[in-house]
């Protein structure tokens, strides 16, 4: 299959990252996927911001500590304002900055598309365990450097196996040939973040990567629809 193109924060070479803008330039480019980063407003909306706190002037204001709608007015974009500009039928990866995020991110997406879209991003394996209690159809993402995993790679994949994690994503210099079949053989898929270069993207396509995640758009949908016409 081919792999999947996150617009990272929407293509964060094109211009301001996280707003509605980057998301509908990134599906008009052609990306099959965008990714963002959620927390919550003081009124409990999923809001697409990477920082705890969001630029006001030249003072800074805390994510939880405003409303949507204030937040709005500094540009912040809401969860469902996303969904409204990509579509139903883009899959979308959101980093969870606050756990307590997750079940109103579900509801959101539950509303907007289908669920098995949506793909919950989290270095905790916890919080994505408790994740695919509640919501078994969503798919689950752990984000990790392999110099953080204190068992064997072979012992993390069976784990996210045994968990119903669906992906493990790592940095695009951590990913082999080898180490994409290893967890391909516990039906977990495999995701790369930071390919941003065309020898990477072709590198990691050639392994066998299940998604990329890049923020020049234009040069990843390139690539990989070039290497869907002619894999090798």
């Amino acid at each position: 299959m081919t792999p999947i193109t996150f617009a990272h924060r929407g293509g964060g070479s094109g211009g301001t990252e996280n707003t509605v803008a980057a998301f509908a330039t990134a599906r008009a480019k052609g990306a099959s996927g965008v990714e963002s980063d959620v927390r919550l407003s003081a009124d409990g909306v999923p809001v697409l911001a990477h920082d705890r706190t969001v630029r006001a002037g030249l003072r800074r204001r805390e994510i939880a500590g405003h409303s949507a709608s204030d937040l709005g007015a500094l540009g912040v974009a809401r969860l469902d304002e996303l969904y409204a500009t990509v579509g139903p039928d883009l899959d979308v990866s959101l980093d969870l900055r606050v756990p307590a995020a997750a079940d109103a991110v579900v509801e959101v997406a539950r509303r907007a598309s289908s669920p098995d879209r949506l793909w919950l991003c989290s270095p905790d394996l916890d919080v994505l365990t408790d994740i695919r209690a509640r919501h078994p159809d969503v798919r689950t993402v752990h984000s990790i450097r392999r110099q953080d995993l204190d068992v064997t790679v072979e012992r993390h994949a069976a784990t996210l196996a045994d968990a119903g994690i669906a992906a493990c994503n790592l940095h695009r210099s951590e990913w082999s040939a080898g180490l994409v079949v290893l967890f391909h053989r516990f039906d977990v898929s495999a995701f790369a973040w930071d390919v941003q270069e065309v020898r990477h993207l072709r590198e990691v396509l050639r392994q066998g990567v299940d998604a990329v995640y890049s923020d020049h758009v234009d040069r990843m949908v390139a690539v990989v629809g070039e290497w869907a016409a002619h894999p090798g």
